[in-house]
């Protein structure tokens, strides 16, 4: 069954997924701006095209059913008030202050057909893209003239990382509040696929965490462990009072029964909870050996009165895991072999951040190739793919996708 969405766990057979194949948006990155768009380099677009081509091959080839961002957004726009709708929140989250160039931007997104619209909030659009829907002023005849490369709506480099605007968590999923004003808009467009794409999601799928909450929290903090047990890092990007929140909302109304909080330094270098572990087998995990020295777990479940009720749990990585899982034992697979410059050469390339598409069997970057070693040695089923583009945005497999159906373990 590979309809709506169903997602108990990291490891059970893959399904379906959503992604999105890096487009225009990442010709408009340039050294003044990547800082502010989240980015350290700027990727040549036709080999990250090819790369991720590859990779959704791949995962076709191995019975993945492949949605893309815009097509399915497209099919939820194609009513005419839903793209009214949609256009409005759009701009209204498009950082635009001055009145005249919300109106000018409106008035030219509603002009576009949905495949058009969603390609132009995507790739983004500089202000004399906008001519012909410009008020009649000194500031917009400035704005507008051929030479200026100043945006009239920031493009969306980050969307390729579809891991972080949403996470399924069971039959639900979380529609995140991003961290920065920068890839709020990612998840305004998941939100409009969960509402009115009903080949994306039924109508009465449950919504977790939700892009208007006040607390920012991030699709790569989140693990789903067992159909009991989530995982939420408390990093540089989700913060307490986010998981606070969701851990409410998940405990309380669905058969979730506990929520580990993983806390995290937070650091670019360690983002987001999947940039430092990951789950790859029933009783396996690859993890960053930096962050188990300053790691510490917290468990929070609900009371008999049904309040949150919040536990430190004092003991190893491994055996808490182990306890949790109700398993005899885990390995934790140490990134770069136990080679630290090795493990910090191979986290920045994102050796942490495996898809696993089956229990056992996972999809990783091929140039972390001490990992990807380690992890075929422990019985752990490697498929490679080529990463010297798309890894420049930071972010490997598990980044570069939404798992929305999953088998049950």
């Amino acid at each position: 069954m590979n309809k709506g969405i169903h997602n108990f766990s990291e490891i059970g057979k893959l399904n379906r997924v959503l992604v999105h194949r890096p487009g225009r948006e990442l010709e408009k990155l340039t050294p003044e701006n990547f800082e502010e768009l989240l980015f350290d380099d700027i990727p040549f677009l036709k080999v990250a095209q090819e790369e991720h081509d590859k990779f959704a091959k791949l995962l076709q080839d191995n019975g993945v059913e492949v949605l893309y961002y815009e097509k399915e957004l497209a099919k939820a726009l194609a009513d005419a008030k839903v793209k009214e709708n949609f256009v409005k929140e759009f701009v209204e989250l498009s950082q635009i202050h001055a009145e005249a160039r919300k109106e000018e931007l409106t008035q030219f997104l509603l002009a576009k057909d949905a495949d058009a619209l969603v390609d132009a909030c995507i790739s983004g659009l500089f202000s004399k893209d906008l001519k012909g829907f410009a008020h009649d002023s000194l500031i917009d005849v400035v704005e507008m003239d051929d030479d200026s490369h100043d945006f009239a709506s920031i493009p969306m480099p980050n969307l390729y990382f579809t891991r972080d605007p949403g996470t399924c968590i069971g039959n639900g999923i979380n529609i995140n509040h991003m961290s920065t004003a920068t890839r709020r808009r990612e998840a305004l467009l998941l939100k409009y696929m969960v509402k009115y794409n009903r080949d994306f999601a039924p109508e009465d799928t449950p919504i977790w965490y939700n892009l208007y909450d006040n607390y920012s929290m991030e699709g790569g903090d989140v693990l789903v462990l067992s159909d009991e047990i989530v995982a939420v890092g408390y990093s540089q990007r989700t913060t307490l009072a986010a998981i606070e929140s969701f851990a409410a909302n998940l405990l309380k109304n669905s058969g979730f029964k506990k929520v580990l909080v993983f806390d995290i330094p937070k650091s670019r270098a360690f983002m987001q909870l999947d940039t430092v572990f990951c789950m790859v087998d029933y009783d396996k995990f690859v993890i960053h050996p930096e962050v188990e020295g300053p790691l510490a777990v917290y468990e929070v479940t609900l009371d008999e009165k049904g309040e949150l009720n919040f536990v430190s749990i004092k003991d190893e990585l491994g055996k808490i895991l182990a306890k949790e899982l109700k398993l005899p034992a885990v390995d934790l697979i140490r990134i770069g072999g136990g080679n630290l410059i090795a493990a910090q050469r191979e986290q920045w390339n994102d050796a942490s951040n495996m898809l696993a598409i089956a229990p056992g069997t996972i999809v990783a970057f091929e140039r972390n190739y001490v990992t990807n070693d380690l992890l075929d040695k422990k019985g752990v089923k490697v498929l490679p793919v080529a990463s010297a583009e798309i890894s420049r945005g930071r972010g490997g497999p598990r980044s570069l996708t939404c798992p929305l159906n999953r088998d049950d373990l």
